[in-house]
Parts: structure tokens; C-alpha cells; sequence
């Protein structure tokens, strides 16, 4: 296992942290990349043309995947909005950050206030940096960007448009954080619809700069984790419209890099904060939920077309972008001073990211090295406590649910759903490949063969064939939690 260490970040003072990660804040060279990281909402691995969708529209992410490199085994550490997009722009688990779930609302997580995170050693260290779009993180000062692009995240044509200033009069590298609502639900149900499903940000007036792709419930493809109902298959249009705008608005990003003279020397990375708004995917950790799309265009066309199969998850990304800036070294650097100062001070010690930079595979698609990851969910709504920490590797996935003995909890969006409704209502035993009672009542370990069981049906943590496997993928959690300093070790010994 390549785990960086991480003991506690609670008490350490950030003006240490900043003067010893960051002397004489240096401008990069203006020969540095400029990066722009694009996060939609909700968006499962299945759901794109260029992973083999046959249904639905998203030619400027196929373009984009034809132009870079497409990521076959990319994962997202919990399948929770808020808590995703912290370790996105922290490199850190969220058990960990803080970021345990929503930060919006009634929720009220928030990231540790000394956390240095993405946008802030960026700007460090000479990048100009500015977020479009959805935020869902907290507090805004350790989340600190020079700039805030209006619009509305339902719009990402209109959040393109109004990037180009940004763009054009940066006067240096940049760093864009692109984040659009779409394809979350929202925006209520279509009456008119018997089955009132869910509207997923469309409206009957549309969106400026957008031709709507509508899309007929009987030609879109139902994914084997869901049932294949009328129900469904009427939330499944509405997601594909969604993610057919979001779609669209990218494709206008694109434009304006291009007409800006920006796209030859400008990284660009899709991905999902989490899979799509469906029982069985979001707020779950099953590959579904977890499993993403990554597409990483680099500059001059670099290894453009190609496809790798490393593991990657989205802890890897802030020491990606970092690797990719030039600047992973300094900020490492100087964490470690702050670490051995620590232990003189009697502050605790901190090192580094949890992720390792995946530069390597960006440079050369076939590197080796990549073999596992893991993954940490806690809550999603202030009202779903439920615990699950995961090791997956290319053969075998474990997954340790803390809190089996509690029915599984659901989120507010999923459990008013047309999709489940239905399955209530008539009594259906199976949710897709997967027993209702199986879904509500989790057992504490979960150990699925994923070579052969890639659908994760079989639980093989009670097969006496199994133990030898099921004890080491447990050493390796355990090794994993107390590597990254994760609170929840003590269930091993409390229960």
C-alpha cells in the first residue's frame, strides 16, 4: 500500500502551515499548464457515449475523451456531494478534512479551518484561480479562490459565457473549478407525467444558449442495478436531458478555450462527484455509486485517444494538479517541516496527502502501480449516519459496514423518487439485481469477488473459502484508517 500519513490536522496553526509551505509565494512561469477541473453532479460512469452509452448525447465529453485519456477505473471516496468535493480540493479523506457530509442547509459540516486545500496553494504559488458554478463546500476561506464566476449552475452554456473574461485576462496560468448542478435532481416532478418523475433541473422554458434534447423513455438504456419499470425509465429521460445540457455547456468551455488560444497549453479534467441520484448508487459504495468517469486532456494533445486502467480515486487529484503545476514538491516539503517542528512543539504531526499524484499515468497510460483503492463514507444528510469504509483491488472488494445493526438510511431526494416509490407501492422483492431486504438490512462486511461478480451480488464474507482474504482486506482497512487518522478505528475494539 502507497499511503501517505496523516495523524491529526485539528490544531495546527495555519499561518505555520502557510509560512512554511510557501516562502516568498514565487509566480510560476508563464510556460506553466493552465488547468481547468470540471466536476458535474450526480453523473454515473455508464452515462457517457465514450464508456459506451448507446442512448444518450454527450459529444463534447466523447470529444474530449478522443483528445485525452480516459480512465476506466477511477473512484470517488464517498458518493456524497459535500464530502466528495472535499477531497477533491484537499487531497485528504473526508473523515479526516471534516467534510463527514452536506455542508448546506440544516447539515452544517464543515472542513477544518486548518486545512490548506487546491485553490489556496495554487494561488500560492502564481496561479490566478476562480470557481463557476455549484461550491457545496465549507467554510469559503479555506476553499479561499481569487475569483467567483456568476451563473447559474443549471446553465453551464451561461457559466461558460461568462468565464471569458477570466480566461482571456488572467495574465498568467489559471486555475478554472467548473462545477455544474447537472445532472442532480431538483426542480420538482412533470405532472403531466403519470408517473411524476422527477424533473432533474429541466423546465418548460429551458435554458438560455441550450437546445433541450428530449428523450423517449422507451429508448433509454436501464442499468443493471436498477428495475427496469416505467417509473424508472421516466426519471432515466429526465437525467438524460440533463446530462445532455451539461453536455452542451461544456461544449461552449471548450469553444471559448479554443477561440481564446488557450486549449494547446490548458490541462483539462472531467469527473463526477458522485455516481447518479438513484437507490443503489449515491450516498452508497457500491462500484455504481463510486466507480466514475475521469477524462484528462493534456497539454499539446499528449497521449490523446488513449485509455488506462489504473486505479485511481479522487484523493489522487490535489497532488495531480499539484505534480502537474510543479509545485508538489514545495508543498510537501513544506508540510514536512511543519511535522518535524511538530514533534519538538508537542502539536500533532502532519504529512502530505493520502493520494498520490497519478502524473505518471497522465505522461504514460500503461504505468504499473496503480492496484487499489479505498474509500470512506460517514453521512450524506445530517439524518444519515452510516458509516462504510472500503478497500477494492482488481480482484477482491471489501466493504465494513460500522453501523450494520441500523437499518440503511436514505436520502430525502432517493426515498421520494418515482423510481422507489414504485418498488414500495407494489411489493417488488428485488430493487435490480439486488433484494429490497438486502438493500434496507446490510450485514457488517460485505466481500464481493469483483473479477468474476463485477454487479456485486454475492456477499462472500461468510464462505469459509474465503478467510484468508477476508482477514487481510481487514488488516488493510485497519492499516488505512489509522494511516489517515480516521476517528472511526476504535469501532475494531469498541463493538
Amino acid at each position: 500500500m502507497d499511503l501517505r500519513k496523516i495523524k491529526s490536522i485539528h490544531a495546527l496553526p495555519l499561518t505555520v502551515f502557510a509560512a512554511a509551505c510557501s516562502p516568498g509565494l514565487p509566480a510560476k512561469e508563464a510556460s506553466a499548464p493552465n488547468i481547468v477541473v470540471i466536476v458535474s453532479d450526480d453523473h454515473g460512469q455508464d452515462d457517457l457515449g465514450c464508456y459506451g452509452n448507446q442512448h444518450i448525447k454527450t459529444p463534447s465529453l466523447d470529444m474530449l475523451a478522443g483528445e485525452g485519456i480516459r480512465f476506466t477505473n477511477a473512484y470517488c471516496t464517498s458518493a456524497s456531494c459535500s464530502a466528495s468535493r472535499s477531497v477533491i480540493l484537499t487531497g485528504l479523506y473526508n473523515h479526516a478534512n471534516g467534510q463527514y457530509g452536506h455542508e448546506h442547509n440544516y447539515h452544517h459540516f464543515k472542513t477544518f479551518e486548518t486545512i490548506r486545500s487546491l485553490p489556496v496553494i495554487l494561488s500560492e504559488n502564481g496561479y490566478n484561480t476562480a470557481r463557476a458554478g455549484k461550491f457545496h463546500v465549507a467554510p469559503e476561506e479555506v476553499y479561499l479562490f481569487d475569483n467567483v464566476i456568476a451563473g447559474n449552475a443549471r446553465n453551464p452554456y451561461e457559466m461558460a459565457v461568462n468565464s471569458r473574461s477570466f480566461l482571456r485576462d488572467t495574465g498568467g496560468p489559471f486555475f478554472l473549478y467548473f462545477c455544474t448542478s447537472d445532472p442532480h435532481r431538483g426542480g420538482g416532478v412533470v405532472e403531466d407525467n403519470p408517473h411524476k418523475p422527477d424533473r432533474f433541473g429541466n423546465r418548460d422554458q429551458g435554458y438560455d444558449g441550450i437546445q433541450e434534447v428530449i428523450f423517449d423513455p422507451d429508448d433509454v438504456g436501464v442499468p443493471w442495478y436498477l428495475p427496469d419499470t416505467p417509473a424508472t425509465r421516466a426519471e432515466l429521460a429526465q437525467y438524460y436531458q440533463s446530462v445532455a445540457r451539461m453536455d452542451q455547456g461544456i461544449g461552449k468551455l471548450f469553444s471559448v478555450l479554443k477561440e481564446e488560444g488557450l486549449w494547446d497549453n490548458t490541462v483539462i479534467m472531467y469527473l463526477s462527484d458522485n455516481g447518479i441520484a438513484f437507490h443503489g448508487a449515491k450516498t452508497n459504495v457500491y462500484d455504481p455509486a463510486i466507480r466514475l468517469p475521469l477524462l484528462v486532456k493534456m497539454p499539446r494533445g499528449i497521449n490523446s485517444g488513449k485509455v488506462t486502467d489504473a486505479m485511481v480515486n479522487w484523493a489522487d487529484l490535489t497532488p495531480t494538479i499539484l505534480d502537474l503545476a510543479g509545485v508538489l514538491d514545495k508543498e510537501l516539503q513544506g508540510r514536512q517541516q511543519v511535522a518535524t517542528e511538530a514533534v519538538s512543539t508537542g502539536l500533532p504531526r502532519f504529512e502530505g496527502f493520502h493520494g498520490k499524484s497519478f502524473l505518471p499515468v497522465l505522461e504514460e497510460p500503461g504505468t504499473g502501480g496503480f492496484d487499489n483503492i479505498f474509500a470512506s463514507h460517514t453521512f450524506h444528510e445530517i439524518t444519515m449516519y452510516y458509516p462504510m469504509r472500503v478497500v477494492e483491488n482488481r480482484q477482491y472488494k471489501l466493504i465494513w459496514n460500522l453501523a450494520s445493526g441500523l437499518p440503511y438510511p436514505q436520502a430525502s431526494d432517493l426515498w421520494s423518487s418515482a423510481t422507489w416509490k414504485h418498488i414500495m407501492e407494489s411489493g417488488e422483492v428485488y430493487y435490480g439485481k439486488r433484494p429490497v431486504a438486502d438493500y434496507l438490512q446490510r450485514p457488517a462486511f460485505e466481500l464481493f469477488n469483483i473479477a468474476d461478480d463485477r454487479r456485486e451480488t454475492e456477499n462472500l464474507a461468510g464462505n469459509p473459502e474465503y478467510a484468508g482474504i477476508l482477514t487481510e482486506l481487514k488488516e488493510q482497512l485497519k492499516a488505512f484508517q489509522e494511516e489517515t487518522g480516521d476517528p472511526w478505528i476504535v469501532k475494531w475494539e469498541y463493538e
